[in-house]
């Protein structure tokens, strides 16, 4: 019997490198006990293009890095990203993320989080020879549109008196022209996928402001101070780089990461792929379920925002063409029996079938996926490895 765990994190809980450690250990343990047959694992850690994707790299042979960048507030932190030949996998959260305000979205920092330090990491990573960058973004501090990014990799914002501006959206609103004669000339040679689900343009109601503004703390007079300080710098930027920064602004996914999705496309050339497919290629992942009996994803939630690309469809996806049956475990499910099967999903089992108390299951989330793994192990001892991808789903759906 072989089955392949591909789970995604349960947010504030664990890592998808944990979530399937501990699946794992219980699916041994429970098919062993039933059945004493040869049990074969494969983990593989996989994400959304967000906040665990480095992780997902570094569990499919990437080799995890470490430079000293420009946090969102200013200060020095150290972040990792991952390399593997000349490609790199840069996640923007560990340079440039909420989470390494002080105070989280309460910092008061909407207005002046820059997302410098990514743009440091891209450097980092251009230094050890890559020319191949996926930048998953997701959960970020700022809204700077990108500024930060450019700045990382040399560029220098003027104000109308020739001072250097300060990191931030907000100072965009002084900017008056952009010297790029320091940029890094090996941006040139290098190719760039950005892995965003979002569809947002930069500016406007649904730009990256007005949306994901409030999420970092902007009050309503810093979500207009802000978007006004971005349609500066669109301007700005169509000055010196032509009408391609001005039709970036409203491009799909120009409003990802408080507006490096626009820098991304406008400055990078980068190529917008939905999250799931990038991680899922790069992990080799329809390879890998060649020969495999089952497959188990999951994630913390399993509602209406996953059925629109999260990690789960994409591996049911994945299953689908390889002819795997999958199942799915989670936190809780707030979908209904149809919603699910119509996903693909012949089980799903949630930490709330075991144990009611929500915080009580995020407290205890590896050991009840562990007795969640040893009952799914127990009745995969049933299943000859022999049968039919058909007659497997059969079995599973009883």
């Amino acid at each position: 019997m072989r089955v392949v765990i591909a789970p995604d994190k349960f947010k504030g809980s664990l890592s998808a490198p944990d979530v399937a450690k501990h699946l794992e250990a219980g699916l041994l343990a429970g098919f062993a006990e039933a059945s004493g047959v040869a049990f074969e694992a494969t983990r593989i850690p996989v994400a959304d293009g967000g906040e665990g994707t480095l992780d997902a790299a570094v569990g499919s042979g990437f080799t995890r890095r470490t430079a000293t960048v420009t946090g969102p507030t200013g200060r020095p932190v150290q972040a990792d990203f991952a390399v593997r030949d000349r490609e790199a996998v840069i996640e923007m959260a560990a340079a440039s993320g909420l989470a390494l305000l002080p105070d989280g979205p309460h910092s008061r920092t909407a207005t002046t989080a820059t997302s410098l330090g990514t743009g440091e990491l891209i450097r980092a990573a251009l230094d050890l020879g890559c020319r191949k960058i996926i930048l998953g973004v997701g959960g970020s501090a700022n809204t700077d549109g990108g500024a930060g990014v450019l700045q990382g990799l040399g560029a220098v914002f003027l104000d109308a008196e020739g001072k250097e501006l300060p990191g931030g959206g907000a100072a965009l609103a002084r900017l008056d022209r952009i010297d790029f004669s320091g940029m890094d000339t090996r941006l040139e040679e290098t190719r760039f996928t950005l892995a965003s689900d979002v569809d947002n343009p930069l500016l406007g109601t649904s730009g990256a402001a007005a949306v994901f503004g409030p999420q970092k703390g902007a009050t309503p007079d810093d979500v207009i101070t802000l978007d006004l300080a971005l349609a500066t710098f669109v301007t700005v930027l169509s000055g010196e780089l032509g009408v391609r920064a001005e039709h970036a602004a409203v491009a799909p996914g120009a409003g990802a990461a408080g507006g490096v999705g626009y820098i991304a496309i406008a400055a990078l050339a980068a190529n917008r792929r939905p999250g799931i497919d990038v991680v899922l290629e790069f992990t080799g992942l329809d390879e890998r379920l060649e020969g495999a009996d089952l497959v188990i994803t999951g994630e913390g939630s399993l509602d209406e925002q996953s059925l629109l690309g999260k990690t789960p469809m994409g591996v049911a996806r994945a299953a689908e063409r390889a002819g795997v049956p999958v199942i799915a475990v989670c936190g809780r499910s707030t979908l209904s029996e149809e919603q699910l099967s119509d996903a693909g999903f012949q089980q799903v089992h949630a930490l709330t079938d075991l144990e009611s108390n929500v915080d009580k299951c995020i407290a205890e989330a590896g050991p009840l996926l562990e007795q969640l793994g040893k009952s799914i192990g127990a009745h995969l001892a049933g299943l000859p490895a022999s049968t039919t991808a058909t007659e497997n789903k059969e079995y599973l759906n009883v």
